[in-house]
């Protein structure tokens, strides 16, 4: 469904993808783990349309999103449900209001309709009849969850998500990682999700591919990845100390363009 071809971006002489190659198939669940400020965002933002590289192509079934613009671009971003990190809700809106706004946006629905697709979504999450209530009266693990419900309600058939279980405790965590293995079986969607958290990842990927200095360095199922011989693979899955990663290195490092 999604082929990423030899991306490139640099902000600032700072490049912070480079050349980087990936294939993602229909109906998987993709997870692209890395170094926290190493790019992970900055690639998911290509796959969605948010952001131009300066070189490289973005296939979205035989498609190149770095071509489109307008409209054009639009329909195939309305292919796409985007979680963001913390959620990212509005907070003068209500629950309801919140996972109903993209309906409304692009006046996909009439307002019944959207109330319906709402409590859909809703139930989805586990969240049922928590429409009037507004996001600072919800826990940290409810706020992810509304963010899922508002993704779910286009109906997108690729699910993406950015560190989702940023910021809340391993229990928490543990449940929304649930939750996203549980969409993905019963939702049959395509699933990308990026995080540095590799109890996540082992949790709910088919595959795992590792960002490092802007490319990809290794793909493969989370037991390929326990096993991988590489050493910065190992290094980054087992949290060690020692090996070529260093404490002090910048996440992004790579060579700057003088």
């Amino acid at each position: 469904m999604i082929e990423i071809i030899n991306l490139s971006k640099t902000f600032r002489r700072h490049q912070v993808l480079s050349n980087l190659n990936l294939t993602i198939q229909t109906g998987e669940t993709m997870v692209i783990i890395g170094r926290s400020g190493g790019g992970k965002s900055v690639l998911l933002k290509h796959i969605v349309g948010l952001l131009k590289p300066d070189n490289g192509q973005v296939m979205v079934d035989g498609q190149d999103l770095t071509k489109l613009s307008g409209s054009a671009l639009q329909a195939v971003r309305m292919r796409f449900g985007m979680v963001f990190q913390g959620a990212a809700l509005f907070d003068s809106l209500t629950v309801g209001e919140n996972v109903g706004f993209a309906l409304r946006e692009h006046r996909l629905l009439p307002e019944p309709a959207i109330a319906e697709r709402v409590r859909e979504c809703l139930a989805l999450v586990g969240l049922k009849g928590i429409e009037a209530m507004k996001p600072a009266e919800l826990s940290g693990g409810m706020r992810k969850r509304v963010g899922i419900a508002r993704a779910l309600s286009i109906r997108p058939e690729i699910l993406l998500f950015d560190e989702p279980t940023t910021g809340i405790d391993p229990v928490m965590a543990d449940s929304v990682n649930t939750l996203i293995k549980a969409l993905h079986d019963r939702l049959k969607v395509t699933l990308i999700m990026v995080t540095h958290d590799m109890v996540s990842a082992y949790k709910v990927a088919s595959r795992i591919a590792m960002l490092y200095e802007g490319r990809i360095i290794a793909v493969g199922t989370p037991t390929e990845m326990q096993e991988s011989t590489h050493p910065v693979v190992r290094q980054f899955v087992r949290g060690e100390a020692e090996g070529p990663i260093t404490a002090d290195q910048p996440a992004d490092r790579l060579a700057v363009t003088p």
